[in-house]
C-alpha cells in the first residue's frame, strides 16, 4: 500500500473543506480493511486526505458513521474507546513511530512507540507519552461537539482535521530530510470499541491478531516535492 502526501496548494483553514481549494487536490485514502471482530451491520465509509507544506503536515478525515459515542475530553485518555480515526507515522525505520488517535471530539492520544511488543504493566515495552506542551503546537478542528451525552444512533457524518508541526515529530525523531527524499511508513485507522457496532477499519490490514500497533504492516507514505 502507497500513499502520496501531496504539497498542500493553499494553507487548509480547520473547517472540514472536504472539497475545498486546499483539499480538492490531496489523494484520497479509504479506511476500508476491517478487521473480522468488527461488527457485520455497521461499517463506517471513512476516507482521509493528506497535505505537506514547509512547517508540518495536514490531515482530514471524513467519517460516514452511525452509533457515534464521544466521552473521552481529556488528552491521552483512551480515546480509541470513542469514535475515533488514526494515523500512525514512521518517519525512518530504525526508529519509533508516533498514533495520533483522535476521536470525533477533537480529543487526542498521542505516544512514540519505540517498542510496540505488549507489555502487562504498560501496555507497551517502551514508549514515550508526547506531553501537553508539544501537542499545543498542533491545530485541531472537529465537526461534532467536544462531548456527547449519548450515542447519535442515526446517520452522522463528521471529519476531524488537524495541523502536526514538523518540529513537534522532530522532537522524537531528529531532523527530518527534504519532501522529495522521504519515504515514510504509517497506518490510517478507524475503529469505536465502545460503541454499541464496535469496529476496527485500517488502510492497510493488519492481519490478525486485533492490533493496529503492528509496524511490519504499515503502508509508505510518499511526499510530493
Amino acid at each position: 500500500m502507497e500513499y502520496l502526501i501531496r504539497r498542500a496548494p493553499a494553507k487548509p483553514e480547520l473547517r472540514g473543506l472536504w472539497d475545498g481549494p486546499a483539499w480538492r487536490s490531496a489523494d484520497v485514502a479509504e479506511i476500508a480493511s476491517f478487521h473480522p471482530q468488527s461488527s457485520a451491520d455497521h461499517r463506517p465509509a471513512t476516507q482521509v486526505r493528506m497535505l505537506h507544506d514547509d512547517n508540518g503536515l495536514h490531515a482530514l478525515f471524513r467519517v460516514r458513521d452511525r452509533y457515534v459515542v464521544c466521552t473521552k475530553t481529556e488528552n491521552q485518555s483512551l480515546t480509541c474507546k470513542d469514535s475515533c480515526v488514526e494515523v500512525y507515522l514512521q518517519p525512518f525505520p530504525n526508529k519509533g513511530y508516533l498514533n495520533f488517535e483522535m476521536n470525533c471530539g477533537g480529543t487526542l492520544l498521542l505516544f512514540y512507540v519505540i517498542d510496540a511488543t505488549r507489555s502487562p504493566a504498560g501496555i507497551f515495552r517502551h514508549k514515550l507519552i508526547v506531553p501537553q506542551s508539544l501537542i499545543d503546537m498542533m491545530r485541531i478542528g472537529h465537526s461534532m461537539p467536544k462531548t456527547l451525552p449519548a450515542e447519535i444512533t442515526e446517520p452522522a457524518l463528521w471529519s476531524v482535521e488537524f495541523f502536526i508541526p514538523y518540529g513537534l515529530i522532530e522532537t522524537y525523531v531528529g531532523k527530518l530530510p527534504a519532501p522529495e527524499q522521504r519515504t515514510w511508513r504509517g497506518n490510517f485507522h478507524k475503529c469505536a470499541d465502545d460503541s454499541s457496532r464496535p469496529h476496527w477499519a485500517s488502510w492497510s490490514p493488519i492481519g490478525e491478531p486485533l492490533n493496529f500497533h503492528r509496524p511490519e504492516a504499515f503502508g509508505t507514505f510518499l511526499f510530493e516535492s
